[in-house]
């Protein structure tokens, strides 16, 4: 009886250190728990939530604008945040599926902050709105509001990883990271912190390796697709094809530039069975920051290089506005 009490409270305290599996979902059950009351959260902005939405469907604004403060890439005050939510009537004790457009991760980053603040039955639904009306359901245009409730957030920090915590952990062996972002981030190439690069011995693993086609938002940019059907899932097969070199059993630590993309990669690993799954909460961000991080690949945002740049853009913009001004004499 013991062994089995035991087991039952390291069971449940799993359930607590570690988000829960099961939470991607498809058309079919959020057709049934919009029927049976859940609440749909679209995280897209208002301007596109307004112009057609899953009837039903509340909405705050872009969750990343309206939860992030801009200039750390990290939720705003938690009094803040609760007050948002209650007003909106988003109690995280009940079911909430975040959606927004086919492939967002910013759904993903709903989900984790349902989770985040203590909600227990948080799910997401990646194909979103297109999904939805790629199956000639009803869209809504009019707003959908529920009653304000008082629900109290709680924070649960063990399901992510602190700065601290992960200048101890990135060099374990029995630690496995993963690095979301673009293959150029990941090199240096790209540079969006004041030093480039990745973690010493981070896998790069681009969060969008989970699509079908992973240059979907490339060739939608070039207009070589028509929709964003490429930004679709791949099934399971080829997710476990994906992430065959990892260990599911291990501890997994998900990184990106400040969380969001880090939210979908380690939400697909979750719901293939990793155990150990959490997100490195400043991700590169408070990584590179930290001039005592060391850095794989590391390079430099050449200031000069950018003030340059910023000097010529202003030069043309004050040349086009002179030359409008003298059109109009």
């Amino acid at each position: 009886m013991k062994r089995l009490l035991t087991f039952i409270l390291l069971s449940f305290g799993a359930q607590l250190i570690y988000a829960q599996a099961n939470t991607m979902v498809d058309l079919e059950y959020v057709k049934a728990a919009q029927k049976r009351g859940a609440i749909l959260l679209d995280v897209r902005s208002s301007k596109d939530y307004l112009e057609g939405h899953i009837p039903g469907a509340i909405n705050i604004g872009d969750l990343g604008t309206v939860l992030r403060d801009p200039n750390r890439e990290d939720y705003i005050d938690l009094a803040e945040i609760n007050a948002i939510f209650n007003k909106a009537g988003l109690d995280i004790n009940k079911e909430v599926i975040s959606y927004g457009a086919r492939g967002n991760p910013y759904a993903y980053f709903g989900l984790f902050t349902i989770q985040y603040f203590g909600g227990k039955q948080g799910k997401v639904f990646h194909d979103g709105i297109d999904g939805w009306a790629d199956a000639g359901l009803p869209i809504e245009k009019n707003p959908s509001t529920l009653p304000p409730v008082a629900v109290k957030l709680v924070p649960q920090p063990q399901l992510v990883v602190s700065n601290e915590e992960m200048r101890k952990l990135y060099n374990n062996k029995s630690v496995q990271v993963i690095d979301a972002r673009t293959v150029n981030e990941y090199k240096g190439n790209d540079i969006r912190a004041i030093r480039g690069g990745h973690i010493p011995g981070a896998l790069s693993i681009p969060y969008e390796q989970n699509w079908k086609d992973p240059q979907t938002a490339s060739k939608l940019a070039k207009k070589e697709v028509k929709n964003n059907a490429g930004m679709s899932l791949k099934n399971k097969e080829e997710l476990n094809q994906l992430y065959t070199n990892l260990d599911p059993n291990k501890e997994t630590v998900v990184y990106c530039q400040s969380g969001v993309r880090a939210s979908e990669t380690a939400t697909v690993l979750q719901n293939l069975g990793f155990k150990k799954v959490k997100i490195y909460d400043s991700s590169w961000l408070g990584w590179a920051s930290n001039l005592a991080s060391p850095v794989a690949d590391e390079t430099y945002l050449n200031v000069g290089l950018m003030n340059a740049r910023m000097s010529a853009m202003q030069n043309k913009i004050n040349e086009l506005e002179a030359a409008l001004k003298a059109s109009k004499n």
